[in-house]
């Protein structure tokens, strides 16, 4: 039985489930029930569970600066470069926030699903922001890598798509890892990726402000960029159950419940 505000009342026993079936799923902060979803509840409603409401603010308070910057100037082929970057940020962190809260088989095996069809909605705006400003580069005779938004923005794509390849792999084609346990020791690591990533996402639209294009002509400022990322660190790192990245209880089985 669940309170008013949605946190279970009923103490998990000693092998870390509840009467209600939840697993030991406490969270690195919070409460249990700020970070498991409740049986009988939409998938959807994991995008605004306990410190998610956080996150999705300084999500969309970094994308509103970096579209209204880039909207209230004369558009031409580089803006769709950060407009598409933004968007494929936003749209990985619903593919995160979603999955995290599920801890039930069912639950996971939706989650995941749902992680995977939103996670290539991002890659697909993140590798045409990439086609775009390589094209723009390589049309104006531009330098490639140097800026730490560069440097750091190639790292990161690097990191992606291994982190796609391994986890698309592993959760759908575990024979390729020799067996399903083999390719289920991997969960762990690829949550912990998952969440390097997203910082290092953070830390490249960061870098973006400190550009001369940005400097000059879009103006997005540093501050705000910071501020929207630490409230998105703040909504989610909460949620991270610890069970799931192997620092208590037992390891998890069925899908990449993050």
């Amino acid at each position: 039985m669940a309170s008013a505000t949605g946190i279970p009342q009923n103490i998990p026993d000693t092998n870390g489930h509840s009467p209600e079936g939840y697993a030991e799923d406490e969270p690195l902060l919070g409460r249990r029930g700020d970070a498991s979803q409740e049986e009988g509840k939409p998938l959807y409603h994991n995008l605004y569970l306990g410190t998610a409401v956080v996150a999705q603010a300084g999500i969309l308070l970094l994308v509103a600066s970096v579209w209204a910057n880039v909207f209230l100037n004369d558009l031409i082929l580089f803006s769709a470069h950060p407009l598409l970057n933004s968007a494929g940020l936003l749209a990985l962190t619903q593919g995160i926030l979603i999955l995290q809260p599920t801890h039930t088989p069912q639950q996971k095996r939706q989650g995941t699903i749902a992680h995977f069809t939103i996670n290539n909605i991002a890659i697909d705006a993140l590798i045409a922001g990439l086609v775009v400003i390589e094209y723009n580069k390589i049309a104006h005779n531009g330098t490639h890598f140097v800026s730490a938004h560069a440097i750091l923005g190639l790292i990161t794509y690097i990191l992606l798509a291994i982190q796609a390849l391994v986890g698309f792999t592993a959760y759908f084609f575990p024979q390729l890892y020799g067996s399903v346990d083999n390719a289920k020791s991997l969960y762990k690591y690829h949550r912990i990726s998952g969440y390097v990533i997203l910082t290092t996402m953070l830390a490249t639209v960061c870098a973006a402000t400190q550009t001369d294009y940005n400097k000059n002509v879009l103006d997005i400022k540093l501050w705000a960029v910071l501020v929207s990322s630490i409230l998105l660190l703040i909504g989610v790192l909460p949620r991270i159950k610890k069970q799931k990245l192997g620092i208590t209880g037992p390891k998890p089985s069925g899908a990449f419940g993050q």
